[in-house]
């Protein structure tokens, strides 16, 4: 049962298929005693394999996600809302519902070329950095 003493985030990408579904996913599995995340995008797509691969790699099962828009959220409230790419961060400056904002620039894994090796690795990088980033933003602060 969701605890009302958590805070929310919604992180807030493009098309909702990587960057913002692993952060979200991150916080949900690691720490959701203290956050409940959401993810969004502006033009959203579909869940990437390969997000869903780098996920599964560390434990965490995000087979089932979907895309979805940023209106989805509108009316709801959110102690932060952070844009993970500069384009989401263009389109969406400003969240009605929003505590407070933040913006990380990550890489968009799915834009990368190579074989599908190299994309995996391109997509643990992108991962390792969200968690990273996560663990120094929000952890530390509690």
């Amino acid at each position: 049962m969701p605890s009302s003493n958590r805070k929310r985030i919604l992180f807030i990408c493009t098309h909702n298929s990587a960057r913002s579904q692993m952060a979200e996913a991150l916080i949900n599995k690691f720490h959701s005693e203290e956050y409940e995340a959401h993810s969004a995008g502006t033009e959203p797509t579909a869940v990437s394999p390969y997000a869903i691969r780098a996920m599964a790699e560390i434990g965490i099962n995000i087979s089932n996600n979907h895309a979805k828009h940023v209106d989805t959220y509108r009316g709801q409230t959110f102690d932060y809302v952070v844009t993970v790419c500069d384009h989401a961060k263009e389109t969406c400056p400003f969240f009605p519902g929003a505590k407070k904002y933040l913006h990380q620039g990550l890489e968009d894994p799915s834009a990368s070329k190579g074989s599908d090796e190299q994309k995996s690795a391109i997509f643990n990088r992108v991962r390792d950095r969200i968690k990273n980033w996560i663990e120094s933003t929000f952890i530390q602060e509690n």
